[in-house]
């Protein structure tokens, strides 16, 4: 009887263990946030706690159809040993953004752990338009993570700008490569908390995949993943010593909690990789900066037809007849190719003779940003002869500096035999004294004279007292009261080419707009955000009267306020660029919502800056 109560009691003991093996069995879902931002991250994460868990097998996550994975499952396991008990846990979490405004569910993951399965409750999320995420998003993983210090993080993740050359002649090309090296897991997408600054450059970006590839580079015997961010080529525009301030980056990084050591065997052991717990902090990386040696160009033997091209440059040109007709126009084309600044290339001198009129050309550019920025620039000029006879187009001239031989090199064009003959829409006298405006038919005789029967008859009321009279008589005044004002406006616009600019500015940013505004419509995010970026830029420079080759944000901001611009918006107008650039350089997935919302926005500062301007009446 003794030996059956025993048996009893330690098969008692044995069902009170299990069942508390398994009332200590947890499945639980959990959130970072359950209100979030349509364009923010969040985390989910699935964890499961026990006092075993090797029995566990086959998790599988719930539906993510409203939302984009970012990045998961990310794993994690962590054990504790406390007074003799054990206990330890597993999680699995995924980074996500909302697709669309609204309320979502996301629904139980599953596990299997010893043969039964487990799941976790379902939770809700609430997306709303903005951001509600604080500012410092990385603030609760840097105090959980307070054993990691700055340092050891910046030993393991760092971004080095580097350019291809220290010292550079005014005007040549100096690349700048912006790479992030690093030794740990990046947790999501990253964001560009400052661009750098270009002062004193001309900047052209260099086109780069929008999805970064990692290779392997070993530096001071430690191997790094990198990864190309940025390439972008600089065209200096002044003399001396000039800096690329650094680029900034607000990196979500995961890293492997520590405990700390007490000398114990066993902390030492849990202190292996496998035991530790994950933990994702925001940290701030930023590049060096690069001080660049811009040399002056030299002032000997400088061409007369040298107008601050430097490069690499061939030149061609070609006539659509030798044998024109008077008042009737034929062209002439000077193409332009090699590696420099295409952007600002000037238009070569055309001389002609008397007897020849031009229009402006019409100028095209094809310009290839892989590399060493190089491409194309074309003038086509229209040319009217008036005079009758032999003539020639003297050769055209075009003059740059070469910075691998370090000397100036002229090329030339042919120059051009032509045989005017008389055009067949004019009479047989010599009409060179027209101007090339004057488009008429000349020669024609008076029209055919009517000779057959018609009555004529006497009116009844006097002319001086009809109302025809008068208004046949104002309408010719009014209307050369209007074409002299007209044409003093023009008069004035041609002598002031800043006055031109400056009238015309909204007009050609509202075209451009409409443009970018079809890339938008066909969701080309790339041309798009080009586009309105160039729109942008384009406008300011022609109201506030800055050359192109000087124009940079900084300039721009302070001719504002020297205009005495509302800060405000200034400050809309700094943040629209920096978004706009950080669109450029790391597109959204689902950029849609982002680019009407910058549309609009830039749309606006544009009118609000164009009412400011005009209400101070500052030409």
């Amino acid at each position: 009887m003794r030996m059956i109560k025993s048996k009893l009691n330690i098969l008692l003991i044995f069902l009170l263990i299990y069942a508390g093996s398994l009332k200590s069995q947890t499945f639980n879902a959990s959130v970072s946030n359950t209100t979030v931002g349509v364009n923010e991250q969040f985390q989910i994460s699935f964890t499961f706690q026990g006092q075993d868990i090797n029995g566990i097998r086959s998790f599988n996550p719930p539906n993510f159809n409203n939302f984009m994975v970012l990045s998961g499952p990310n794993q994690s396991t962590s054990m504790q040993i406390i007074n003799s008990s054990v206990s330890a846990s597993r999680s699995y979490s995924y980074y996500l953004q909302p697709k669309s405004m609204g309320k979502f569910t996301i629904g139980s993951a599953t596990l299997n752990f010893n043969g039964k399965t487990y799941q976790t409750e379902p939770i809700t999320i609430t997306v709303v338009k903005g951001s509600v995420q604080p500012s410092n998003k990385g603030q609760a993983g840097n105090q959980a993570s307070a054993n990691i210090s700055d340092k050891e993080i910046a030993e393991n993740l760092f971004i080095k700008a580097s350019a291809d050359r220290q010292r550079v002649y005014l005007g040549e090309q100096v690349t700048v490569v912006y790479k992030l090296y690093t030794r740990v897991s990046i947790a999501s997408q990253m964001d560009v908390s400052k661009l750098p600054s270009y002062q004193g450059f001309w900047a052209e970006e260099i086109n780069t995949p929008n999805n970064i590839s990692f290779s392997t580079e070993t530096i001071n015997g430690k191997m790094y993943r990198v990864g190309v961010l940025k390439k972008v080529a600089l065209f200096p525009s002044q003399t001396g010593e000039l800096s690329v301030t650094p680029m900034v980056l607000d990196i979500p990084i995961q890293l492997q909690q520590k405990r700390q050591s007490s000398g114990n065997i066993f902390d030492d052991f849990f202190n292996d990789p496998f035991f530790n717990n994950y933990k994702t902090i925001n940290y701030t990386a930023k590049s060096n900066s690069i001080k660049i040696q811009v040399m002056p160009l030299p002032s000997k033997d400088v061409p007369k037809s040298f107008n601050g091209a430097v490069g690499n440059f061939s030149m061609n040109s070609q006539i659509s007849t030798q044998n024109p007709k008077t008042n009737e126009p034929f062209s002439l084309k000077i193409n332009l190719n090699g590696n420099g600044n295409i952007q600002l290339l000037n238009m070569p001198e055309l001389n002609l003779p008397a007897g020849f009129d031009k229009y402006e050309p019409k100028t095209s550019e094809q310009i290839n940003r892989t590399g060493v920025i190089n491409g194309s620039k074309t003038f086509e000029y229209l040319i009217i002869p008036r005079n009758v006879g032999k003539a020639e187009i003297p050769p055209i001239e075009f003059s740059y500096f070469n910075p691998s031989n370090r000397s100036y090199e002229t090329l030339k064009t042919p120059a051009y035999s032509l045989n005017v003959t008389q055009g067949s829409n004019v009479g047989n006298g010599n009409y060179a004294g027209y101007s090339k405006e004057e488009i008429k038919v000349l020669g024609q005789d008076i029209n055919y004279i009517k000779t057959g029967d018609f009555s004529l008859s006497k009116g009844n009321d006097i002319a001086l007292f009809q109302f025809g009279f008068w208004l046949a008589t104002a309408l010719p005044l009014i209307f050369l009261v209007g074409l002299v004002t007209w044409k003093r406006h023009e008069d004035k616009l041609a002598g002031n080419l800043q006055l031109l600019r400056y009238q015309r500015a909204e007009k050609v940013a509202r075209t451009r707009f409409k443009t970018a505004k079809g890339f938008m419509d066909e969701n080309n995010q790339a041309s798009f955000y080009a586009e309105i970026s160039q729109a942008l830029f384009g406008y300011l420079e022609d109201k506030l009267h800055i050359p192109k080759s000087e124009m940079s944000l900084e300039k721009a901001v302070d001719s504002l306020k020297a205009k005495n611009t509302n800060d405000d918006l200034i400050n809309n107008l700094k943040n629209c660029i920096e978004k706009c650039e950080y669109a450029r350089f790391a597109p959204s997935k689902d950029g849609a919502e982002q680019m009407n919302e910058m549309y609009k926005n830039l749309s606006n500062v544009v009118i609000e800056i164009e009412k400011s301007l005009t209400s101070t009446k500052d030409v």
